[in-house]
């Protein structure tokens, strides 16, 4: 399930944040009862034009389709905002970056 509200942007800014060079993950627990996994993507016009965010937002999809299913947090909201030099980075370091920093973030 992908997010779509600004209320639930804003409220994943006060979770658990991971920093790699491609992106920033925030994770926050929703404390419901449901275990679904939501997914969100941020890319500012700092990164570039329509098409560079767009190709970024894809890439980002790629990935949490990817890796979020096996390695995401149940019941919590999953926002990737990304970082200029995230367009450049090979998809497979940007696949092992975003398992790793999930890795990091389950951790107590």
């Amino acid at each position: 399930m992908t997010l779509t509200k600004r209320a639930d942007f804003l409220a994943a800014n006060g979770g658990l944040r991971a920093t790699t060079p491609g992106f920033v993950l925030l994770v926050r627990d929703r404390k419901d009862s449901d275990a679904a996994m939501r997914v969100g993507f941020t890319v500012t016009k700092k990164i570039g034009g329509a098409v560079v965010r767009n190709r970024m937002k894809r890439r980002f999809r790629a990935l949490a389709r990817e890796v979020v299913p096996a390695r995401g947090i149940p019941g919590a909201d999953h926002v990737m905002i990304g970082r200029s030099k995230g367009i450049e980075r090979d998809f497979a370091q940007l696949r092992s970056e975003l398992a790793g920093a999930l890795d990091r973030l389950r951790k107590p």
